[in-house]
């Protein structure tokens, strides 16, 4: 289909190319999301309207991340993990790790440093059940259509020390910082780490941003969907609206977590980093009774000029 074979009738010539307007801006945004899941077997999917588009890239990508909140965000879910589960969206969660949204439907508490979901205990494996989550927005390098995705990094991705150049998420931003460097000014390969025991990522700085894809960072950080990324849930990434079983925590389990704090068992620090003992949650399906989950996927179609996306096993 060619550029005009839209219209029924003939279309007037111009001679001055047009930018996008706000309005096709702000429906392009509502009417469609777009993310690059991670997953477990080393791969990154893009992920249109909750759905896979085109074939997986294995090992590594190169993106521009030209969004992120200040703080590191939070996500709470009430149920275990159910791969087979309906999606629905988080119990609780909180932008910038202070209180929870007014969006969360099954709230833990007032504030994230007293909310017992916070708690060392809390969850499974001795590690807190609320987890530390950063959402960017990210363009794929290589990409001329300039389509900003939804970049979840999860916890044990985030905090810790890099070597040479190659870092956690955080260690990785002050690294640029330090050397006079931003993440919107750099391309950044994100890679798994081949070495970790669980599914873990590094960042590596590849090189400067060409004029071009600066032009490209500039259009994306004017565009709103680049900000609502990084506070959309995977779940509202996906369109998910089901909201999970109201099930918040009991007299029992706050018996329980009062009873570990009092011990020194259990402490409450919005701050600290995740426990090593902590298994890394899967982000993008979770049950609870009947009705818990993260997103899955609905269709969509997308033009791409990204190379190399290697088959998913």
């Amino acid at each position: 289909m060619t550029e005009l074979s839209i219209f029924k009738s003939g279309a007037i010539a111009t001679s001055v190319k047009r930018e996008p307007t706000e309005l096709g801006k702000s429906l392009s945004a509502s009417s469609t999301t777009r993310r690059i899941q991670t997953n477990t077997n080393g791969t990154f999917k893009r992920i249109i309207n909750g759905e896979q588009v085109g074939n997986a890239v294995r090992g590594e990508i190169n993106v521009i991340i030209v969004h992120a909140l200040p703080e590191v965000s939070r996500v709470y879910y009430k149920g275990k993990y159910d791969p087979n589960a309906k999606p629905t969206l988080p119990d609780c969660w909180s932008n910038l790790g202070k209180t929870p949204e007014a969006a969360a439907s099954n709230k833990q508490g007032t504030s994230c440093q007293t909310c017992p979901q916070n708690v060392k205990g809390s969850g499974d494996n001795g590690g807190r059940a609320c987890r530390f989550q950063r959402r960017l927005a990210v363009l794929v390098s290589g990409d001329s259509t300039g389509e900003i995705y939804q970049f979840n990094v999860p916890a044990k991705s985030l905090f810790g020390k890099g070597t040479g150049n190659v870092h956690p998420f955080e260690s990785y931003v002050k690294f640029l910082l330090g050397n006079g460097e931003s993440p919107d000014t750099v391309v950044t390969n994100i890679s798994y780490d081949l070495n970790a025991d669980s599914m873990q990522l590094l960042f590596t700085p590849m090189r400067n941003i060409s004029d071009e894809e600066y032009a490209a960072v500039k259009e994306a950080q004017a565009n709103p969907e680049a900000k609502s990324y990084t506070m959309l849930t995977v779940a509202q990434a996906d369109g998910v609206t089901a909201k999970p079983a109201l099930m918040g925590i009991t007299n029992q389990e706050l018996a329980d977590v009062t009873q570990k704090i009092s011990q020194g068992k259990g402490r409450v620090a919005p701050s600290d980093e995740p426990d090593e003992d902590e298994d890394e949650p899967q982000p993008v399906k979770r049950a609870s009774r009947k009705t818990e989950a993260v997103a899955t996927t609905a269709k969509a179609d997308l033009a791409s000029t990204i190379d190399a996306w290697g088959l998913d096993d």
